[in-house]
């Protein structure tokens, strides 16, 4: 069983940064594909980005390429997500997924745990 904990979430102007961090506990960290997915209100959940266990590979929606980042240190047991240029757009909770795949899936059947989230609100 795993247990992800979201934090760094807060309220910024437009064109601002932030970094999400995302820590886990319980079960084997490196193994797992992380995500980051965000939900607006009256919204459906819509993946973010997601990174491969060794961090080869990873995997970005459209709408944040070029803006986001997704890292981790397996050592820290520690996902982050860089958030810049940030939108109004942008404004939802945001989760953090793990997962036992190999591939950093964009869909959230693909994760078998998931965080509490943390509210991300971009004013204009």
């Amino acid at each position: 069983q795993v247990q992800l904990v979201e934090s760094g979430g807060q309220l910024v102007q437009a064109g601002g940064s932030l970094r999400l961090s995302c820590a886990a506990s319980g079960g084997t960290f490196s193994i797992y594909v992380m995500g980051w997915f965000r939900q607006a209100p009256g919204k459906e959940r819509e993946f973010v980005a997601a990174i491969s266990w060794n961090t080869a590979n990873t995997n970005y929606a459209d709408s944040v390429k070029g803006r986001f980042t997704i890292s981790r240190d397996n050592t820290k047991r520690t996902v982050y997500l860089q958030m810049n240029s940030l939108k109004p757009e942008d404004t939802a909770v945001y989760y953090c997924a793990a997962g036992r795949g190999v591939i950093p899936s964009g869909v959230p059947s693909g994760y078998d745990y998931w965080g509490q989230g943390t509210q991300v609100t971009v004013s204009s």
